[in-house]
């Protein structure tokens, strides 16, 4: 995915630009806090980075973080063979002191699949914003719920930005289940075509785009690794077969309350109807985390 983020690496010069910046700020966001935070948010990042290889020969490094790490420069390189453009991205790693490298908000009408969009100069138009502090999205998620709209917040393993910094590999790209490997293959491929095409204002066809390249690709670079990835490559093919089937499941609950909204019926049955719908869903898919439509807008 791809998060705004401040352009500058000093904080002196950051901070000139974010007051520039929230005089031109052109969506409903508009504050200087979110700007400060995105462009503190990057400079930690940048300043706990340390080298891959150094990282690999630190012997307090775990083992396995260490295996999937020595991949990485085999994963840049399968990636340009196939197209991708050639950066300079993921030489450095980042621990974090957090689940996820960012959360993410997004907002949606209540009774229309309209959702809310955010305007930025240069970098165009996002269906979302990205917060490096949980408790802060969660701050600017209720915000948004005061105004009547309907909020999802979600953590991001991993972000792109867009060439305007050297992205690292971060803690929240490695996972400690069974398909760790193909799961990291496909965020640093899909991270690689974000740095490669990008059309500003087009979030939606920008995630499709890297998604459907990612997928294909991560497939194939088990393929290139032979018969050795096999129980790896098998565990992220089981991961994948469930994460498809929530979608497809989603992507109907989507089509189904679109119907419902555009019908002649009440606002009040239609509300109703919108939450028996979702609860049922939650409790099908045995989700803990709230689904409305700011969740299935992205399952358009």
């Amino acid at each position: 995915m791809v998060v705004f983020l401040s352009f500058f690496k000093t904080r002196n010069i950051i901070l000139g630009f974010l007051v520039v910046l929230s005089s031109t700020f052109l969506g409903g966001c508009g504050s200087l806090r979110y700007l400060w935070q995105a462009g503190e948010g990057q400079l930690s990042l940048i300043s706990h980075a340390r080298p891959i290889a150094e990282v690999i020969r630190d012997e307090k490094t775990p083992p396995r973080v260490r295996e999937l790490l020595a991949q990485i420069p085999l994963i840049k390189k399968f990636g340009e063979k196939n197209g991708l453009k050639a950066t300079s991205n993921y030489q450095d790693y980042v621990k974090l002191n957090r689940t996820a490298a960012v959360f993410v908000v997004s907002a949606c009408d209540a009774l229309r699949f309209e959702p809310k969009v955010w305007e930025f100069p240069i970098v165009g138009s996002f269906p979302y914003l990205g917060w490096f502090d949980a408790k802060n999205a969660q701050d600017y998620a209720e915000s948004l719920r005061k105004e009547g709209w309907d909020v999802d917040v979600r953590g991001a393993g991993a972000y792109s930005t867009l060439g305007w910094f050297r992205d690292s590999v971060l803690s929240s790209m490695i996972s400690s289940s069974q398909d760790a490997l193909g799961a990291l293959v496909n965020v640093v491929l899909h991270e690689s075509v974000h740095a490669s095409v990008y059309i500003s204002g087009q979030a939606y066809f920008n995630e499709s785009l890297a998604s459907f390249i990612a997928d294909r690709l991560t497939l194939n670079y088990f393929d290139q690794l032979g018969a050795a990835s096999a129980p790896e490559r098998q565990a992220y093919l089981d991961a994948e077969a469930q994460s498809k089937k929530i979608q497809k499941r989603m992507h109907e609950s989507y089509l189904a309350l679109d119907e419902l909204y555009r019908s002649a019926e009440p606002k009040a049955e239609k509300l109703r109807k919108k939450t028996e719908f979702l609860d049922r869903l939650e409790h099908e898919l045995g989700f803990k985390r709230h689904v409305n439509n700011a969740t299935l807008a992205q399952y358009k």
